[in-house]
Formats: C-alpha cells, sequence, structure tokens
C-alpha cells in the first residue's frame, strides 16, 4: 500500500529516485518493474507497479473497441503506458512525452494512492490541493454523497 507524499527531485535526465521505503517491496514484489500513464482527469502521471498494472489490462481489454468512449480509455491508457524499471539506485525514468504532459519542471510530488502512485509538479500538486481543500469546505453540509461516501467514517 502506497501512502503519503514525498518531494522528490527529477535530473536533468528526467530521472526520480523512489522513496527508499517502498523500493524494498517493488524489487520483491514487481522486480521493479512499474508501468506510467497519464492520468485522465488531472495533470498528473501514474504509476503502477508491474503487476497492479496488469490487472487494469485485464479490465481494458474486455472493454469493446466499437464504443468511441471505451476505445478513447483503452487508447489514452494503453498509448502512453510505458515500462519504467527501477535501477539498483531506486531511480526510474520518466520519458519526455510523459513529463511535458504533467508539466513535470524539476520540483516534483510523488503521492501514494494505496496500489499506485501520482507524479504531479510540485507547483500544480499545491494547487490542486488547495483547491480541493476549498471545495471541501464550500460544500460541507450542502452535497449529495454518493452511496459509499455517506457510509465512510474517519
Amino acid at each position: 500500500m502506497f501512502r503519503g507524499s514525498f518531494t522528490l527531485t527529477l535530473d536533468d535526465k528526467g530521472r526520480l529516485a523512489l522513496p527508499a521505503r517502498y523500493r524494498e517491496i517493488l524489487l520483491s514484489e514487481n522486480q521493479g518493474h512499474l508501468i506510467c500513464t497519464i492520468d485522465l482527469h488531472d495533470p498528473c502521471l501514474l504509476l503502477y507497479p508491474l503487476a497492479d498494472w496488469e490487472e487494469i489490462e485485464e479490465k481494458l481489454k474486455c472493454l469493446s473497441s466499437l464504443n468511441p468512449q471505451e476505445r478513447r480509455l483503452q487508447r489514452l491508457l494503453l498509448g502512453n503506458a510505458t515500462d519504467c524499471d527501477m535501477d539498483k539506485s531506486g531511480r526510474i525514468l520518466v520519458p519526455a512525452p510523459l513529463r511535458q504532459h504533467a508539466g513535470l519542471s524539476k520540483n516534483i510530488r510523488l503521492v501514494g494512492q494505496l496500489n499506485k502512485f501520482e507524479i504531479w509538479d510540485e507547483a500544480a500538486w499545491h494547487e490542486r490541493l488547495n483547491a480541493d481543500i476549498e471545495l471541501e469546505q464550500a460544500q460541507a453540509g450542502n452535497v449529495e454523497l454518493s452511496e459509499r461516501l455517506q457510509d465512510f467514517v474517519l
């Protein structure tokens, strides 16, 4: 399970060093094989361990290539999916087209999301975080919650 938020730096070659606390599990369970793709809703990237990505591929395989919405989802996720293998120093290379898509600069934020990480540009992360907090505060008590959120207790 990936959780927490980590401030990282992209080097000149576009590599980032994954947090030490996750390297061993990524090596032991996935041999350091990760898949990076675009996020469909936010200006960030999604980084999956190979085993978790393969589950998504199975779901994508079940979608119809004749349905335009399903085909678009397949095209965007699979067409941008890139292998990112960890080196012995725990670094991965984020390909230039993906860095460009997410507007990544030198300072980035790696955000744990249970089975994956989001990779954000540091400034974009802070903007999104502040906007989400403001939206939650503004809508407190005024939004109809989904059935799952109605029963969610912290």
